[in-house]
C-alpha cells in the first residue's frame, strides 16, 4: 500500500492519478507504517517509511537539513528521462549534483531528481510538484510544440520505475485489455453526409479549389496519384449535375464506405442534432461556416442502418459544450431517433472549455470524446486513457488523438501519405507502450472526392489489427474503463502481505476482461518494456487475492 500526503488543495488530482495509476494507495493515515510514501510539496513525512519519494517545485525542509543545493527554480521546462522529454508546467527545481541523476533538465544537463538516504528511509528527491502537474494536464491542454508527449502515462512510469527499482513489488491493474496490446477507438464526425446541400457556400467553393486546383498541385509534387487527380476532377464536373438530379451525390453514401471498410470491427458516428445552427460564442467569421446544413432526422435511414451493423450513434453537439439546456435537447433529439438513452458527445468544431465538463454532464452525457486538437494529433490532456475531468462528477472523458483533417489539410499539418504514417505509427507504439485508447476520427466525406483519404485509412486499420488492438465502441472502451475504475483494492486481515482486489461491475462477454500486473521487486523497468512483470486476468466478477505463494508462482 502506498500512502499519500498532498494539499488539501489537490485530492481531486491524487485521486484521479491513482485511477490511472491503479495501484493500491490511500492518504497518509499516521496510525499505519508504509514501505513506500508519496509526499508533494514541502511537507514532514514518516521516517520510518523504507521508501520516500518527495516531490516539490522549490526549497524544502528536507533539502535546508540534508545540506541540498538547489541550482536553479522556474516555471516550466522540459526534463529526460530514460529518452523520453516530459514536460513540466509548473514550478521545477534543479540540483547541484555531478553524480546518481535519474533525471535532468533537457538543456542545462542538471540533475532533477536522484535517491539518497535520510535515517532508515531511500529518498528519491523529485523537482516538481506531481499533482500540481497532473491537475494542470486534466484541466488545461497541452501546448502544440507538445502534443506528441503522452506526458502523464510518463508521470506514471516515473513513479512506477522509481518504486521498482528500489525493491518493492508493486501491483497494478494496467490500461490494457486482456488478450490485447491496447484498444482503439474508430469514429467519424459526420458533417457533411450531402454535397447537394452545399450550394454557393464555403464547403462547396472549398471543394472545388481542392479538387480542382489542390489536386493539380498535389499531382505536379507528387503527393497524388493520377487515379486520385483523375477521380476529383471528375467529380468536380459533375458537380452541376448532381444539383439538378442528373447524378448520384457522392458525398452520400458515408454509411456504406464505413461498413465496408470496417467490415467486423466497432466504430463509432457523431451526428449533428439540428441543422443551420452555428452555435453560440462564435465569431462572426466562423458564423456560416460552422452551421451544418443537414440535421440527424435527415440521415435516419443511414443511422438505422449503421446500429443494425453493431455502430454507436453519439451527438455531435453544437451547444451542448456551455448550455445544458440546449445541451439536453440536443441528446433527446439523438436519443428520439436511436431509442438509446445512454448517448456520448463529441463538440462539433472540438469547442470546449473549463466549464464544458459540468455542462455536458448536466446535459446528461454519457461520456465526452471532445479533448483533442484542431490544428495536429496527439495527446492533449497528457494521457491515452479515458479520465474524469476534475470539473465533473462522473462523466469521463475519452480524449482524441488522431484526427485526419489535422495529418492532412495544408493549414494544419498539410503531411504526405508517408509523413503521416510514420507519426500514427509512432502513436500506436505508445499505445502498446502504456496501455489506453488511441481514438482516432475520420470524417464521413474522408473516402471521397476530393478528400480521397480511404486508401491511408485502410492501411491503417490493417496496421492496428496486426498490432494487436482491441477495436470499441466509443462507449464500449468507456464502459471498460469505467469497470477498471469500480475495481477496488482491499484489505486482508488474515494474510497483510496479500493484494486483494474486488472486480464491482459486471460486464458483458464481448468485453475483455482485467488484467492483474505483479513487478518483480528490484527490476529496474526500462519505459515500455515488456519484461519485469506477469499478468494474471481477473474473473468476471468477484474477489480476487494475490497472495504471496502466488506471487511466487507467478514469478
Amino acid at each position: 500500500m502506498i500512502g499519500v500526503i498532498a494539499h488539501p488543495s489537490e485530492e481531486a488530482a491524487v485521486r484521479e492519478f491513482f485511477e490511472l495509476f491503479k495501484t493500491p494507495w490511500e492518504f497518509y493515515d499516521g496510525k499505519r507504517n508504509y514501505d513506500v510514501l508519496v509526499c508533494a510539496g514541502d511537507c514532514g513525512f514518516d521516517q520510518t517509511a523504507k521508501l520516500v519519494l518527495l516531490y516539490a517545485g522549490g526549497k524544502t525542509q528536507f533539502d535546508s537539513d540534508h545540506d541540498v543545493e538547489i541550482a536553479d527554480q522556474r516555471r516550466q521546462r522540459v526534463l529526460s528521462y530514460k529518452k523520453s522529454r516530459v514536460p513540466i508546467y509548473g514550478e521545477g527545481v534543479t540540483f547541484s549534483r555531478v553524480e546518481g541523476n535519474l533525471i535532468e533538465d533537457e538543456i542545462s544537463r542538471k540533475c532533477a531528481a536522484y535517491i539518497t538516504r535520510s535515517g532508515k528511509s531511500q529518498v528519491a528527491r523529485i523537482g516538481y510538484d506531481l499533482f500540481s502537474e497532473i491537475r494542470k494536464l486534466l484541466t488545461c491542454s497541452q501546448p502544440l510544440a507538445n502534443a506528441s508527449i503522452p506526458t502523464v502515462e510518463l508521470h506514471i512510469s516515473v513513479l512506477r520505475d522509481l518504486i521498482t527499482s528500489c525493491g518493492f513489488p508493486l501491483v497494478e491493474i494496467p490500461p490494457v485489455p486482456e488478450g490485447h496490446r491496447f484498444m482503439v477507438c474508430l469514429t467519424h464526425d459526420v458533417d457533411n453526409p450531402s454535397i447537394r446541400k452545399h450550394r454557393w457556400d464555403h464547403a462547396m467553393f472549398g471543394f472545388l479549389y481542392r479538387a480542382v486546383f489542390g489536386s493539380t498541385v498535389n499531382f505536379i509534387g507528387g503527393r497524388l496519384r493520377l487515379r486520385d487527380l483523375t477521380r476529383n476532377l471528375a467529380a468536380a464536373a459533375k458537380l452541376p449535375f448532381i444539383y439538378v438530379g442528373l447524378a448520384k451525390d457522392f458525398w452520400c453514401k458515408f454509411d456504406d464506405g464505413y461498413l465496408d471498410l470496417e467490415r467486423g470491427l466497432s466504430s463509432t458516428f457523431f451526428v449533428i442534432a439540428s441543422k443551420n445552427k452555428s452555435g453560440e460564442r462564435v465569431d462572426k467569421r466562423a458564423q456560416k461556416r460552422r452551421a451544418s446544413r443537414y440535421e440527424a432526422r435527415d440521415i435516419a435511414d443511414a443511422i438505422q442502418k449503421l446500429m443494425a451493423a453493431g455502430r454507436e450513434i453519439g451527438l455531435h453537439g453544437v451547444d451542448a459544450w456551455l448550455d445544458r439546456e440546449q445541451g439536453r435537447q440536443e441528446f433527446e433529439e439523438i436519443r428520439r431517433l436511436t431509442a438509446v438513452s445512454e448517448v456520448g458527445v463529441r463538440m462539433h468544431w472540438l469547442y470546449y472549455d473549463d466549464a464544458s465538463p459540468a455542462a455536458l454532464e448536466k446535459a446528461g452525457a454519457a461520456y465526452d470524446s471532445t479533448v483533442g486538437y484542431n490544428e495536429t494529433v496527439g495527446y492533449r490532456a497528457g494521457t491515452i486513457q479515458a479520465y474524469k475531468p476534475l470539473q465533473a462528477n462522473r462523466m469521463l472523458e475519452l480524449p482524441l488523438h488522431v484526427m485526419d483533417t489535422a495529418l492532412f489539410y495544408p493549414d494544419y499539418l498539410g503531411l504526405s501519405p508517408t509523413e503521416a504514417r510514420l507519426i500514427v505509427h509512432r502513436m500506436i507504439d505508445d499505445a502498446i507502450q502504456f496501455g489506453g485508447c488511441l481514438t482516432i476520427n475520420w470524417h464521413d466525406r474522408s473516402l471521397f472526392p476530393e478528400r480521397l483519404w480511404g486508401k491511408f485509412y485502410r492501411e491503417l486499420l490493417e496496421d492496428l489489427k496486426t498490432r494487436g488492438a482491441w477495436f470499441a465502441t466509443a462507449r464500449q472502451a468507456v464502459a471498460w474503463f469505467q469497470k477498471r475504475r469500480a475495481t477496488v483494492f482491499e484489505a486482508n486481515l488474515t494474510e497483510p502481505e496479500a493484494v486483494c482486489a474486488r472486480v464491482n461491475s459486471e460486464d458483458g462477454c464481448d468485453s475483455p476482461r482485467l488484467l492483474l500486473r505483479l513487478h518483480e521487486p528490484g527490476f529496474a523497468r526500462p519505459v515500455g518494456a515488456s519484461e519485469g512483470y506477469v499478468d494474471l486476468p481477473f474473473q468476471r466478477q468477484g474477489r480476487h487475492a494475490l497472495n504471496s505463494e502466488a506471487c511466487q508462482r507467478m514469478i
